[in-house]
């Protein structure tokens, strides 16, 4: 999925992964936020439930002691979930999508997050590549999914 907005405007990061277990066995893992630290090597901790219009926290290992504070715009069991967050007046976003789909080995997982804004330009440079981190976390998650 590609913007309109120049490339200087927009950042983004993709991973996916096949996973041998249903999505509704997927989405019950990705609902369980005290554990995701337990399977996804950057992840700190989450603080709040992952619930339709809810603000959660999310810490990382990656920028430890900083917390994300992003609300759940899009809840939809078990296809998509979507999180966004970012500074006021859209100055900066950050959307990251978490996305489900049924196959005939299980579910097809992919995790997709799009920063935009007028300051990303200035700021772009400072966003680390998220691509291993997101390869992990899928790897975590298929794990996790899998042992059931």
């Amino acid at each position: 999925m590609r913007s309109s907005l120049p490339e200087d405007a927009l950042k983004e990061f993709y991973a996916s992964i096949n996973i041998a277990a249903s999505p509704e066995r997927v989405w019950e893992v990705l609902m369980n936020a005290a554990e995701w630290p337990n399977w996804d090597p950057s992840c700190e901790r989450i603080e709040g439930t992952i619930a339709p219009g809810a603000t959660i926290k999310a810490f990382t290992k990656l920028s430890p002691g900083r917390a994300f504070s992003v609300k759940v715009t899009t809840f939809e069991p078990p296809r998509k979930m979507v999180w966004t967050g970012g500074m006021p007046l859209g100055l900066f976003k950050g959307r990251r999508s978490f996305n489900l789909l049924a196959t005939e080995i299980g579910t097809e997982f992919s995790l997709h997050e799009v920063f935009t804004g007028p300051i990303l330009v200035l700021i772009g440079g400072s966003i680390r590549d998220m691509s291993d981190p997101f390869h992990a976390f899928c790897r975590g998650l298929k794990s996790r999914a899998e042992a059931s």
